[in-house]
């Protein structure tokens, strides 16, 4: 089973982009964030042409997310659920299925704005409901990723540039914390779990040629539950899309399991 998250930033904009990569990369599934579209507006028909269909949680303008799944798989849509139970919340950010026997959880993590602000704080307290959902769901469900945009580049390389962004958004202690609490979950970073390239990233700004200096950062995850450990075979970060004609200022990461899908 080849499963990967890709923030599209705006699937309107960027749909054809997720139908090519589909088509290349014969993902079985695809957690897809920032959507920006209500749910009214979810191009649901254009993907099932492509042979895949959708599960999602939208808003306009803002957040948004979806599963995508290739026909031929089963999706218990008696699972399926809308954000974190329990933790009042407006912003379509998490949504879960199970499918094939796996529970796949698509979550797009608060950005924070900056340490101190009433965003940031708001998301140290998401983290928070986050981490005792899951800690929950991987007892009901020991087959469990979670993939998404998490907003943290949990270590130093993961950063093109730690002096320059030390204590900043996104690579501040607290938001680090809260990346290895997940960790002590029982949950491993697939992407580590092989020898990787070094100054590979997920997310480069639209400004000041961030791509071109690779001058990014490693926001973009797959965590694996320790039963889905086992069975991965591979993970690696597909820059192709990036490259692209007006693309996402993310990339799709992808991981292959042993499972048959």
């Amino acid at each position: 089973m080849k499963i990967a998250t890709w923030n599209v930033n705006s699937l309107k904009v960027r749909l054809q982009h997720v139908v090519d990569w589909l088509a290349e990369s014969k993902a079985d599934v695809l957690c897809l964030q920032e959507l920006k579209l209500t749910d009214d507006k979810f191009p649901r028909a254009e993907l099932e042409a492509q042979g895949y269909r959708s599960w999602f949680a939208g808003q306009k303008t803002y957040n948004g997310v979806a599963i995508l799944v290739r026909d031929g798989l089963a999706v218990d849509e008696a699972t399926v659920v809308r954000n974190i139970p329990g933790f009042e919340d407006p912003q379509q950010r998490v949504i879960a299925a199970t499918v094939d026997g796996v529970r796949i959880v698509s979550a797009y993590f608060p950005n924070g704005q900056a340490p101190g602000t009433e965003k940031f704080a708001y998301k140290l307290s998401w983290l928070d409901a986050m981490h005792d959902w899951l800690g929950a769901e991987m007892e009901r469900h020991p087959q469990l990723a979670l993939l998404g945009d998490y907003n943290i580049a949990p270590e130093d390389r993961d950063v093109h540039d730690p002096k320059a962004w030390e204590g900043q958004n996104l690579v501040s202690p607290e938001e680090r914390a809260q990346f290895q609490r997940l960790i002590a979950l029982g949950f491993v970073d697939a992407y580590r779990q092989f020898e990787q390239p070094d100054k590979m990233f997920t997310w480069w700004d639209y400004r000041m040629f961030a791509f071109r200096r690779n001058a990014g950062l490693r926001i973009d995850h797959i965590l694996l539950s320790p039963a889905l450990t086992p069975l991965l075979a591979s993970c690696e970060i597909d820059k192709v899309p990036r490259k692209w004609e007006q693309p996402s200022d993310h990339t799709p990461v992808v991981a292959d399991l042993k499972i048959a899908g």
